[in-house]
């Protein structure tokens, strides 16, 4: 018996173990390098370090609600209407819960009730790349954005037990039932050339790699409407607005103390 046979059927055995919550995903042997390969409207140049600044001074109100709605309905993220089914790529929590520890009883009121864009960070040393089994989770050696595979998900959910900022959904009900509009018997997905994924598959934030190949922003980054409330840009050039930004604001990351290096950012004074 061959390694790679052996290594397949361990793999075949913990999607087994962990009670078949893969239900539905295809097991994908592509690796990671092949699956950008064989994907050519993903790949992007060489060089690059994609990185998200979210300016908080300059969202208004409204700004939330439209940078979370462009995000879900460029993907197809499901709406189930209930807190234990929800998915989400990107929401808002407050000061307490997106930077625990950094706080302190003087702090601005006004600042503690401020809400805070949160997805996932793409982070230089993700700790959910280190537990996927399968490698359907990985980071992108062209441009450092840790992508999620479906047909590669079983279904275990280590990523999301890993992940320190909650930034991976579970879907626990089949998206293409009940998690969009219905007519007749068919659901009306709001992005036709987006794929919709699977019950039990794990999904979160890419960062719009399918966007970006083609020279456009992050749905997010569009829906504010240049006004600089989201920069996103390539922290490998000197001179692109995201370097300009981290080098004349003071800005802080989520839980910087455990090491993974988010590449998102967050300016909230001064």
């Amino acid at each position: 018996m061959s390694m790679q046979r052996r290594d397949f059927l361990k793999l075949l055995g913990l999607s087994t173990l962990v009670g078949g919550t893969g239900g539905g995903a295809v097991f994908n042997v592509l690796k990671p390098g092949e699956l950008e390969a064989s994907t050519a409207k993903f790949k992007s140049t060489s060089g690059r370090t994609w990185a998200m600044v979210v300016d908080v001074r300059k969202f208004t109100p409204d700004q939330y609600g439209k940078c979370i709605k462009a995000c879900h309905r460029e993907h197809n993220v499901p709406d189930f209407g209930n807190p234990k089914d929800e998915i989400k790529w990107t929401w808002t929590d407050d000061f307490e819960h997106t930077f625990p520890g950094q706080g302190h009883e003087f702090m601005d009121e006004a600042l503690e009730s401020l809400p805070f864009l949160l997805m996932c960070n793409h982070c230089e040393k993700p700790a959910c790349v280190r537990v996927c089994p399968t490698q359907a989770t990985f980071k992108r050696a062209s441009d450092g954005i840790v992508v999620m595979d479906p047909h590669r998900c079983i279904g275990c959910r280590f990523c999301m037990a890993a992940c320190p900022f909650g930034a991976r959904s579970f879907n626990w009900r089949d998206p293409r039932k009940g998690g969009f509009p219905m007519v007749g018997d068919k659901p009306v997905i709001p992005n036709p050339e987006y794929p919709t994924r699977t019950k039990g598959v794990v999904e979160k934030c890419t960062f719009c790699p399918e966007r970006l190949v083609l020279g456009k922003e992050p749905a997010c980054v569009e829906a504010t409407e240049g006004s600089g409330a989201l920069v996103f840009g390539n922290l490998e050039d000197p001179h692109s607005e995201v370097r300009e930004v981290l080098g004349t604001h003071y800005t802080i990351q989520r839980k910087p103390e455990l090491g993974t290096n988010p590449r998102v950012f967050y300016v909230i004074g001064g």
